[in-house]
């Protein structure tokens, strides 16, 4: 439940000395999850290091797992996984500090009445004064061109715009990735490009699991999953003409199954 996601926020820790020299942000080793007697995750081995990397699949294929499992929300039934040099088991509240998190639905991330106050949170929950947080989330506003947002009422925004604020939420605290999961599915065409072309501006590693293929098209990385496992990965040119086969012959027949 989103709603009752932790944001607390501390120093991070040395990296891990038993994460693998390389200059991959995330590692997966022999990952699997488990709900109940069902799998729903089998990851052998992955690394993340590109820039921008999207996730693609049917529902219920384990986009929004693998998502979780970066953040520490959800942790492997076995396995290991490594985030920014931090073992997501054993640092779990560090996580936040270099990983950010943006849900499909604004309205379960948003938990302050005002944007200000919004922004500000992250900031306090690091250290800072109210006033100094105030001041770096005003300053962060003013940057993005929504400077006159700071009082606003979070829920008198629009849909694009309570999800820029989420977006920047994040990146107040200035996370080294930014996870997003499906951010545009609720949002109209116009909004979509201009949030689109604001993220891939971004200095962050971003992962996101989407269906926009014109934003996963500029990517450098998709990954396909199919009912927990890894079936395509590589770039998009590649991944997402194949995706678009099976969507198609999957269209063909009369069985919604998702």
């Amino acid at each position: 439940m989103v709603l009752g996601m932790s944001r607390v926020w501390r120093r991070a820790p040395a990296a891990d000395p038993l994460a693998p020299a390389a200059t991959a942000r995330t590692i997966f080793e022999h990952v699997v999850v488990r709900h109940a007697d069902r799998q729903v995750l089998a990851i052998p081995a992955l690394c993340l290091d590109e820039r921008r990397i999207g996730l693609i699949g049917d529902n219920g294929s384990g986009k929004s797992t693998l998502l979780r499992l970066m953040n520490g929300l959800l942790l492997p039934t076995c396995g290991r996984i490594v985030v920014a040099g931090l073992d997501t088991a054993k640092h779990r509240k560090e996580l936040p500090a270099e990983v950010g998190f943006v849900f499909q639905n604004p309205d379960h991330q948003l938990i302050f009445p005002t944007v200000g106050e919004e922004i500000a949170f992250g900031l306090t929950e690091r250290g800072l004064s109210a006033a100094q947080a105030r001041q770096q989330a005003l300053a962060l506003l003013e940057r993005h061109g929504c400077a006159e947002w700071a009082d606003r009422n979070v829920h008198e925004l629009s849909g694009g715009q309570k999800q820029l604020i989420c977006i920047l939420a994040m990146l107040a605290t200035e996370p080294s990735i930014l996870l997003m999961d499906e951010p545009f599915a609720s949002l109209d065409l116009p909004t979509r490009l201009v949030l689109s072309r604001r993220i891939m501006a971004l200095p962050q590693q971003i992962v996101t699991a989407s269906h926009d293929f014109d934003l996963l098209a500029e990517f450098d990385r998709v990954i396909w999953l199919d009912a927990g496992r890894i079936r395509l990965d590589g770039r998009p040119a590649e991944v997402l003409p194949a995706y678009r086969a099976h969507a198609a012959i999957a269209g063909a027949g009369d069985v919604v199954t998702s």
